[in-house]
Formats: C-alpha cells, structure tokens, sequence
C-alpha cells in the first residue's frame, strides 16, 4: 500500500506563484518504477494531466497550457514530489491532485495512476 500526503495550494492572485508537496508512504513505492504525477480537476470536467516525474530517471512531461511556467521535481531521499507553479493564471483554479503508479506507459492518462493524494484546492484571483 502507497498513501501520498499534499500539502500547500490556497489563494494567490494573478501571476503569483504558490507551491505544492506530495509526501508518499509506503513500503512498496519502488524507486526504480513508480512514476509521480499532478492531475486537477473542477466540478463537472475530467481530472486533467498537468505535470508528471519519472523517479529513476527524472524525467518530466508537462501539459502544453504550463510549460515554462509550473516546475515538478522530486526529493529522492525524503520521498516528496513538488510542483511549484508560477504565473499563475486563472485558469489554474482547480484542486490538484498528485499520483503515483507502477510502470505507466502513458503518464497523461489518469487511469494508469493508482494511489491517490486528498486533493489540494487552488485559487487564483483575478
């Protein structure tokens, strides 16, 4: 069993920046398979891909709408995955949600994920 812990979000005004963090527990997180990624989602659309890291390689993948804006990054020894996000616009309103999974072929896709975070909501102002 995986449990992934978010922390961060809030309320920030246009072209802000906040950050968020995703803890992940559990014995059976391998290093060498598991990929972490951020989904959002608001009520009434699908959760949508926004940013995902690849653990042994490092590897990232964005969604078109952030790129060179939200950064995703992993803390190997403490077990933690960041995106920090700057200019934030508000289209970026959403909860955000991070999630791990073993061998993902298709990290975009959020079926391939199986542990989920609580969701963290974010606002931006305009």
């Amino acid at each position: 069993q995986i449990q992934l812990v978010q922390s961060g979000g809030g309320l920030v005004q246009v072209g802000g920046s906040l950050r968020l963090n995703c803890e992940v527990f559990g014995r059976t997180f391998n290093r060498y398979r598991n990929t972490v990624a951020w989904f959002r989602q608001n009520p009434g659309k699908e959760r949508e891909f926004v940013a995902a890291i690849r653990w042994e390689s490092g590897t990232t993948a964005y969604t078109d709408s952030v790129k060179g804006r939200f950064t995703i990054s992993r803390d190997n020894a403490k077990l933690t995955v960041d995106l920090q996000m700057n200019s934030l616009k508000p289209e970026d309103t959403a909860i955000y949600f991070c999630a791990t999974g073993k061998n993902i072929a298709s990290t975009m896709i959020s079926s391939e994920y199986e542990y989920w975070g609580q969701g963290t909501q974010v606002t931006v102002s305009s």
